[in-house]
């Protein structure tokens, strides 16, 4: 999408009816007095309610809204991203529409992008929710700053800013929208921090709760593991193959060195005498050896898929920020002839 307005703000909704109106008063109160040429997408999410009729309303009234309606509910992520699709800004911010987060801070945030960060979080510092939200909440930024070591004092606060540029090189399916900030990291952009006003809901439901937490744990897997070894999966199911591997040759080897040694000591007898056969480490011996094997393989097909995915998409493995040349006075004589 080309770019041509200064500002772009995303907000997913979903049963938003008693906050959308109020939330659009706000943002052009914080805004228009900036003088920034910019636009509101609302990404209705599937919503039960009449927030649609809402947008309609809004968009309507005032042509920098932009209301897109989902055929059913798809989730945050697949908001943020359709958001990110249409939005024409230089630069893109995203917030809640249940009015917890507060459009006055936009312009701290776009102070602070203009430091020369990609991405500006928001920090909740003084965060209005309950125990049941602030709980899990607290349990996930842990969990996530150990694994992925990104250190953000609040991950999950919705109002960020981006540079055009991140939103165009960002990827979201699944559940990712939770995992922003370690998809910037991965990615090689900047970021940065400020702490943001946070309001206690007036209006509407909350959507989130504790079965949230055991999800994120899930979908962490899966950001570790693309984070670590997304283009070359080998390396770790080829390492644990190779050391399972070996564990089961090694106690084969030990038991295969124990019926010798009773052949040695007692003869044919003795080696007759010494029963391996019912052994558990036999079992186990065996079963290390096929596992080993069997993530060896794994890994050589992960290596396929993963050729093939890159190769038939086109996709880089890398991302450049800048190229400084100098250029040579061959090619000025060139240039100039």
């Amino acid at each position: 999408m080309i770019t041509t307005k200064d500002l772009s703000l995303v907000i997913p909704v979903y049963n938003e009816e008693d906050n959308l109106a109020a939330l659009a008063a706000e943002i052009r109160a914080a805004l228009d007095p900036t003088g920034l040429d910019y636009e509101v997408l609302f990404i209705d999410d599937g919503s039960r309610d009449s927030s649609f009729a809402c947008l309609q309303e809004l968009a309507a009234a005032d042509p920098r809204v932009v209301a897109i309606r989902f055929r059913r509910n798809y989730g945050q992520t697949a908001a943020f991203a359709a958001g990110f699709d249409q939005a024409r800004g230089r630069v893109v911010v995203t917030l809640d529409a249940d009015r917890q987060n507060d459009p006055t801070d936009i312009p701290a945030l776009l102070a602070e992008l203009d430091k020369g960060y990609d991405v500006v979080n928001g920090w909740r510092q003084n965060r209005q929710d309950d125990l049941i939200r602030r709980f899990p909440s607290r349990v996930a930024n842990w969990l996530i700053a150990r694994t992925s070591g990104v250190r953000l004092r609040d991950r999950g606060c919705s109002l960020r800013a981006f540079r055009h540029e991140v939103v165009e090189d960002m990827n979201l399916y699944g559940e990712l929208h939770r995992f922003i900030p370690e998809l910037v990291n991965f990615a090689g952009f900047t970021m940065s921090e400020v702490p943001v006003n946070h309001r206690a809901r007036v209006a509407g439901q909350s959507k989130y709760g504790l079965s949230r937490t055991f999800r994120v744990i899930l979908d962490l897997f899966t950001i570790h593991f693309l984070r670590k070894y997304g283009d070359r999966p080998m390396q770790l199911f080829g390492r644990w193959g190779i050391i399972l591997f070996a564990l089961g040759a090694l106690v084969g080897g030990y038991l295969t060195a124990l019926k010798l040694w009773a052949g040695v000591s007692g003869g044919l007898a003795g080696f007759n005498a010494m029963r391996i056969g019912d052994r558990p480490l036999l079992l186990l011996a065996v079963l290390l050896v096929i596992i080993g094997v069997q993530f060896v393989v794994m890994g050589l097909i992960a290596e396929l898929v993963t050729r093939t995915y890159y190769e038939t998409q086109g996709l880089r493995v890398y991302r450049v920020r800048e190229v400084v040349r100098q250029e040579s006075s061959a090619d000025g004589a060139d240039l100039a002839d």
